[in-house]
């Protein structure tokens, strides 16, 4: 008679510590997760603002369904509220729990969960609300007369004048550049179109050879 051996799956939970100086110790948060049962800690030297953390996309990968990731506190694993909530998003699609065992959040528990959502509706609306700034402020700009984007850098007024300066056979277009503050590129874009084009490409020819 033949016997099966069933193994039991063991789930796993996966610590993550992160400062964002090496001037910085981890030893505070590498203890509080061992304590917290941690098998395994991926730890990271990283600015919170940066979208490059290399030991958190270990750790992510690390993880399985069942998996537990805990962190010392939320501001360790997300770089903004949004940010947070897309991890802990993501992590829960994968059968993944999240728990922060400063701010004793476990979305393995029902109130944990509540919180998650509570969480994901402050992220909603700090979107929205941002997303009404940005508009009311162009609606604005425009009852104004003004534009969204960057200022140009040469005027009207100006253009017509580097136009009438090009015709002087003895211009420059590198002095051009220099008199109105740009680089001969901005010139060449906005100048360099029709007859205006044919006096830049002969202003062009006069500039003196420059050794390197």
């Amino acid at each position: 008679m033949q016997i099966k051996r069933m193994t039991k799956l063991t789930h796993k939970r996966i610590g993550y510590a992160r400062v964002s100086t090496d001037d910085q110790n981890l030893d505070l948060q590498r203890d509080a997760l061992t304590k917290a049962g941690c098998q395994v800690i991926y730890e990271e030297t990283a600015s919170g603002k940066s979208s490059q953390r290399i030991e958190l996309e270990h750790c992510r990968k690390a993880l399985r369904s069942g998996d537990t990731l805990v962190v010392w506190r939320l501001d360790r694993l997300g770089r903004s509220l949004s940010d947070l909530v897309k991890i802990i998003g993501d992590l829960e699609q994968g059968g993944v729990t999240f728990e922060s065992l400063g701010e004793k959040i476990d979305t393995g528990s029902a109130s944990g969960k509540l919180q998650f959502h509570v969480f994901a509706a402050l992220a909603e609306f700090e979107r929205n609300l941002i997303r009404e700034r940005t508009n009311a402020g162009l609606s604005a700009a425009r009852a104004r007369g003004r534009v969204g984007g960057r200022p140009a850098k040469l005027s009207e007024k100006q253009i017509r004048e580097i136009k009438a300066l090009m015709a002087d056979p003895q211009c420059q277009v590198s002095d051009l550049a220099k008199r109105y503050g740009v680089s001969r590129t901005t010139l060449y874009k906005r100048v360099g179109g029709g007859a205006a084009g044919q006096d830049m490409r002969r202003c062009a020819k006069n500039e003196p050879l420059r050794l390197t």
